[in-house]
């Protein structure tokens, strides 16, 4: 693979934050705040096991895309969409003006995944809300030089991901063998980039390049390219490179809301207590629980 010739550098780096959720779930994740990579709201890294979960809960303002790494993951929301998400399978989940729905494990054991929250520009945080899953078969990959990259959002390497989203974004999940590289092409002005590394260790950047160790992500500068480095003689490094369109805009955030402003917020835990302006449906649905379709 050719190295860019301005490969984007590490501006900061930031170590995710366990969070014992609940009795059986275990999030490692960053804030918007933390990140300050606009569009991005928030990465999550999760760790579920029975009876521990996400039980029926609200959103509003923003566009999530939940990747399965591990085991198998249940989901239904109060517009009758329902499905089971297995181990590489994507969905993209958009909340628009308003969204119930609940994530649940399908089986025993431990299921992990990534979940990534990405800000919707304020002419469309209160469009219709909607759901697509791709099953991890028709997600492309791509193998070159001792790198496997899956696209599961936007396009890379000249293959595109069969996703779709109101905000513009791309999202790779990248194996790297010992020894070996990769370098993604990243030309988009206006654009705003970072990795996480899930397993393993990362070499990001060029000249002043910088090591990502395990749940740490690296949000990067301006350039044309991500390259990334696994110096490693005998093991492996997985991470993802996300990358997406900045919104430009002012961000509120309270728990499931993703607005403008403040008052906006406010008038979204209003609209969900009194089954209004998006949320009418919440007032008779509740998930079921037996349901592993």
């Amino acid at each position: 693979m050719l190295l860019s010739e301005s490969p984007r550098l590490v501006v900061k780096k930031v170590l995710a934050k366990c969070l014992q959720e609940s009795p059986g779930v275990i999030i490692r994740g960053f804030t918007g705040r933390e990140l300050e990579c606009d569009p991005f709201v928030m990465l999550i890294h999760f760790s579920v096991t029975p009876p521990g979960g996400f039980p029926d809960h609200p959103h509003r303002g923003f566009e999530a895309l939940t990747y399965v790494l591990q085991g198998a993951i249940r989901y239904e929301d109060f517009g009758e969409h329902k499905g089971t998400l297995r181990t590489g399978d994507v969905q993209w989940m958009r909340a628009g003006r308003g969204m119930v729905h609940s994530e649940m494990p399908a089986e025993e054991g431990t299921h992990t995944g990534l979940q990534l929250w990405i800000n919707l520009p304020s002419q469309h945080k209160m469009i219709e809300p909607g759901c697509q899953e791709v099953v991890s078969k028709e997600i492309p990959r791509v193998e070159r030089d001792g790198a496997e990259i899956t696209v599961l959002a936007g396009e890379a390497l000249g293959v595109k991901a069969p996703v779709h989203s109101k905000t513009p974004v791309m999202l790779v999940d990248v194996t790297l063998k010992p020894n070996s590289q990769v370098h993604l092409r990243t030309p988009e002005l206006g654009w705003n980039y970072l990795v996480y590394v899930i397993e393993g260790e990362a070499v990001v950047g060029s000249g002043s390049a910088e090591t990502i160790t395990a749940e740490e992500a690296a949000v990067l500068g301006g350039g044309d390219g991500v390259s990334v480095w696994n110096k490693s003689e005998k093991k492996p490094v997985r991470m993802v490179v996300l990358g997406g369109e900045a919104v430009k805009e002012k961000v509120a955030q309270r728990g499931p809301f993703v607005m403008n402003t403040e008052s906006e917020i406010e008038e979204a835990m209003d609209d969900y207590r009194m089954f209004k302006n998006g949320f009418q449906m919440a007032s008779s649905w509740k998930s079921n629980p037996m349901n592993n379709a």
